[in-house]
């Protein structure tokens, strides 16, 4: 086997764990009724010509199971985090109290929780779209290498390398997608 008909699969790997990755943090910030800082993550502050991160802003806490609290640093910026939550959609009313922002979170009806399912399962499917166009680049890798003299033989093992990947990866968000399902409808 030559130098130049290698197929990368750490390069398959790597971006495989991306799409995992990527599936973590929006299972995160979807709010199962607990606290979490995770929950803000995605919410951007304008703060000084630029959006920002929350927890570029203040430090975030969570000192009770049903509550988030914001320390925010700057003083001016305060009214701005408190807009930017209202306006996440995420269903939280903050209260002020002074340069602390608290953040109560409510119970889940299980209507919501069930719509929280749903928007878990599609975060998941395009999770699995990720992996699956991940798995075509590495399936036309082969194409190229077959057609530059890789032998029947060797195309077949990295095919069912590059297929096994691709079901490891799919059963990895399979269970991810599980377990926030049962997070999420746990009353």
């Amino acid at each position: 086997m030559s130098d130049d008909l290698d197929i990368d699969i750490n390069d398959l790997k790597r971006r495989m764990d991306g799409a995992l990755v990527a599936l973590r943090t929006e299972f995160g910030s979807l709010r199962t009724g607990r606290a979490s800082a995770s929950m803000l993550e995605p919410i951007q502050v304008e703060s000084y010509g630029q959006m920002s991160p929350i927890n570029q802003l203040g430090t975030v806490n969570v000192p009770e199971p049903r509550m988030v609290t914001i320390n925010v640093w700057d003083k001016s910026m305060v009214s701005k985090v408190e807009k930017a939550i209202r306006e996440s959609g995420l269903g939280i009313n903050p209260q002020l109290n002074g340069t602390i922002i608290m953040l109560p979170i409510p119970e889940l009806n299980e209507e919501r929780r069930r719509e929280l399912t749903k928007v878990a399962s599609q975060y998941a499917e395009h999770a699995r779209v990720a992996i699956r166009n991940v798995r075509r680049d590495g399936m036309d890798q082969l194409k190229k290498a077959k057609s530059a003299g890789m032998g029947e033989d060797e195309q077949k093992l990295w095919s069912d390398e590059i297929q096994e990947l691709t079901d490891k990866y799919i059963a990895r968000i399979d269970e991810a997608l599980e377990v926030k399902q049962e997070e999420i409808m746990q009353v």
